[in-house]
């Protein structure tokens, strides 16, 4: 099955609580018709479950307003101690961090939601919980705890009397993870989930189901009238304004076109992208835009490629600053909910202090009374203990992410001090050779001065602006590239010498380049570095730079081991799987050419190779016309 997996626990969280009677067309008069009867209600119990009922039909118009009444709800349940009503205020938070992106907040809330519904002992509620715990892990990465919560809910939803939750199940687990199930599985589960739709006459769950469908013509060889399929349900769902799970169906259809009729794909891509700057989808924002810039890219479009590359960019700030904050936020919830329980469970010690006391004079009844609180006080304490349990698990999961990223930083720290550090060693060996001329030895102590600079600006860019180069970082200023280019070359012309190879530079044409030295010898001296790597004892390699109108060019051509097949989409990805030793054994890092890929783009240029395995690698380094303030006649 082909279909693309953006689906996400709010969907299911709507048709669960909403059920099939009310209309999507009809949610905003009902939820003007519920705000209209609040006044009017005195039971407390009834009016959370009201507040909460408005602020989930608001999800697809609202996020904010759906936030605003399950908070309402939530501290009208906590001061009434109404267990059912908290629950479905706390789902409903969760909701809304799901919405946003916020994933930590959401599994906090839907955690906390999961352990309510255990002790009110709600099968329904607690399958639905299952699936957007399940949901949440599989946005993060963790697909192995994703299809844990997926399996409980299929194993329970199984045994419970309301079976529409079952479809949902159903519908999701298949959507996220379809090869977990054979050809024949898929089908008699589809047929299954699409009769209980039926029996319910469930139109939001029915044209779930018909995605599933089209999926399944389209993977059984009947392409054109499973496209037909998916293009008529996404017509339905945009008219009935399923906002998430036209999403998905957008989405679907433009990876489904991308092939064949790609502008029939883009405006599908368009129309998702803008839906989901409408709804705030920041999750479904980014997919579009890294759709929109691979294409772009790929056909070489770099003014449109470029327009997505910073709605990404944006995006991801954006992203790296809620997850700055929810971690905040993250542990003073954790560390409020436990000063809450405590004063619950102080307040409860107490009240049975103050029973034992009125019946100390009445023997007996003393002892039933001691051993039925002291029951009922381990129940309690077990299930506080639960929830502490999985805060704790949740807490750790943010914490492991935390260090991995701190790992990340120190890694290309290490990787990016390797070369002039090796510099400086093999320029301090030649110093202490006898043969050396006091010329000579002042030219090797100026080259060890600027590999030294080189570390420091190193170090102080790398602890300023992590692993991401932005233009506005850059110190540009003229550039000699014949002069620049000789110094790369003879500074690593020892690390050649290792392994008795030529580092050869083509004599360059005069030009000037505005740009940041450091961070452009950064690029230079990492290709030649993994040329040297690659390339067996005895070989070549060679630096050359070409004019053209458009601007600069600078290659580094080697012989060596060229880049398998299976390596090339990943190379530069930072942290690949594909890295391999070099032809002696060197260590590879993974990093180097996704940093120098950020560094020149930065500048404006493009960073590109050409490959054969077996017979060497070639990369090119491109600077653009405006970067370059004279250039020697054609």
């Amino acid at each position: 099955m082909t279909l693309t997996c953006y689906i996400r626990g709010v969907f299911i969280c709507l048709m669960a609580f909403l059920g099939p009677s009310c209309s999507v067309r009809g949610q905003v008069s009902k939820i003007r018709e519920l705000q209209m009867s609040l006044p009017a209600i005195r039971d407390s119990s009834n009016y959370v479950d009201v507040v909460n009922r408005i602020s989930l039909l608001f999800y697809e118009q609202n996020a904010d307003s759906t936030l605003y009444y399950a908070l309402k709800a939530r501290q009208i349940a906590y001061r009434n101690d109404y267990e059912r009503g908290r629950a479905d205020a706390t789902n409903n938070l969760g909701v809304v961090f799901d919405i946003k992106g916020n994933i930590q907040l959401a599994l906090r809330y839907y955690n906390d939601a999961y352990n309510q519904y255990v002790t009110l002992r709600d099968s329904s509620n607690i399958v639905q919980t299952l699936m957007n715990i399940g949901s949440v892990y599989n946005i993060s990465g963790r697909h192995d705890k994703a299809q844990a919560n997926y399996d409980r809910a299929m194993a329970l939803g199984d045994r419970i009397e309301h079976d529409s939750i079952t479809a949902l199940v159903i519908y999701n687990y298949m959507l996220l993870y379809p090869q977990k199930f054979s050809s024949t599985r898929r089908r008699a589960l589809i047929d299954r989930a699409y009769t209980i739709a039926e029996k319910y006459r469930d139109v939001r769950l029915e044209l779930a189901i018909d995605q599933l469908r089209a999926a399944e013509l389209i993977d059984t060889g009947q392409r054109g009238k499973g496209l037909a399929f998916l293009e008529e349900t996404l017509n339905k769902a945009l008219a009935l304004e399923l906002n998430y799970l036209s999403m998905d169906l957008l989405l679907d259809l433009g990876d489904h076109y991308i092939a064949e009729d790609r502008n029939r794909a883009i405006q599908f891509y368009n129309k998702a992208l803008e839906l989901a700057e409408q709804k705030n989808y920041r999750l479904y924002a980014r997919d579009v835009c890294k759709k929109l810039y691979d294409y772009y890219a790929s056909r070489k479009e770099n003014a449109e490629a470029f327009i997505y590359s910073q709605k990404l960019l944006k995006l991801f700030e954006e992203q790296a600053e809620i997850d700055r904050v929810s971690g905040i936020d993250y542990i003073e919830y954790a560390v409020k909910d436990q000063q809450l329980a405590s004063a619950e469970l102080k307040s409860q010690y107490n009240a049975q202090m103050l029973t034992l006391a009125v019946a100390v004079c009445v023997l007996t009844l003393l002892s039933i009374v001691v051993l039925w609180r002291n029951w009922k006080l381990s129940k309690k304490t077990n299930r506080v203990l639960t929830m502490q349990f999985r805060q704790l698990e949740s807490t750790t999961d943010a914490l492991e992410q935390s260090n991995q990223n701190y790992a990340r930083l120190i890694k290309i720290l290490a990787h990016d001090l390797r070369n002039p550090i090796g510099g400086i060693n093999a320029l301090c060996s030649l110093l202490q050779d006898e043969d050396t001329t006091a010329g000579e030895a002042q030219q090797y102590v100026e080259l060890i001065r600027e590999s030294s600079t080189t570390c420091l600006h190193m170090i102080s860019d790398l602890l300023q602006t992590d692993f991401d180069f932005k233009e506005t970082e850059l110190h540009k200023k003229p550039v000699d590239l014949p002069v620049f280019l000789d110094h790369a070359v003879t500074l690593l012309t020892f690390r050649a010498a290792e392994k008795n190879q030529k580092l050869i530079l083509d004599d360059p044409s005069q030009a000037v380049v505005n740009a940041d030295p450091d961070k452009l010898l950064r690029v230079l001296n990492n290709l030649i570095v993994n040329a040297i790597k690659f390339s067996p004892d005895g070989e070549t390699i060679r630096v050359k730079m070409t004019e053209s109108d458009k601007g600069i060019t600078i290659s580094v051509e080697d012989h060596g081991l060229g880049i398998p097949k299976e390596a090339i989409p990943n190379l530069f990805d930072p942290f690949t799987a594909s890295r391999r030793p070099g032809t002696a054994g060197e260590q590879a890092f993974g990093l180097g050419l996704y940093i120098s890929k950020q560094i020149v783009e930065a500048h404006g240029g493009k960073l590109w190779f050409k490959t054969e395995e077996g017979s060497g690698t070639t990369f090119y380094i491109f600077l653009p016309g405006e970067n370059v303030d004279s250039l020697s006649p054609a």
